[in-house]
């Protein structure tokens, strides 16, 4: 008796939308720093953490979904063992 994981997935909808949030205000910071009063080094400056903060997003987007990957695999692991046990154990088995 092993319970499958419940598969989790998203609707289009939904990824349509992060996808437009993201886009939306990945535009909206692109075009604050190059419309700034500033003078050009400081745009460059703000421009590469920009590009540093998205890449890092990302990174750590990646990770957490892959320790969560990890967590979901050692449990299936488990729960295989504890069937296995139960499965073997005879309780009016007399020793």
């Amino acid at each position: 008796m092993t319970d499958a994981p419940i598969k989790q997935q998203d609707t289009n909808a939904y990824y349509g939308m992060a996808v437009a949030s993201f886009m939306i205000s990945l535009g909206a910071v692109t075009a604050a720093v190059l419309y700034m009063d500033v003078d050009v080094w400081v745009r460059a400056f703000l421009g590469i953490a920009l590009l540093y903060l998205v890449t890092s997003s990302f990174t750590l987007a990646k990770v957490i979904r892959d320790r969560q990957e990890v967590g979901q695999i050692v449990s299936r692991v488990d729960q295989a063992r504890l069937d296995k046990i139960l499965a073997e154990h005879d309780p009016f088995k007399t020793p």
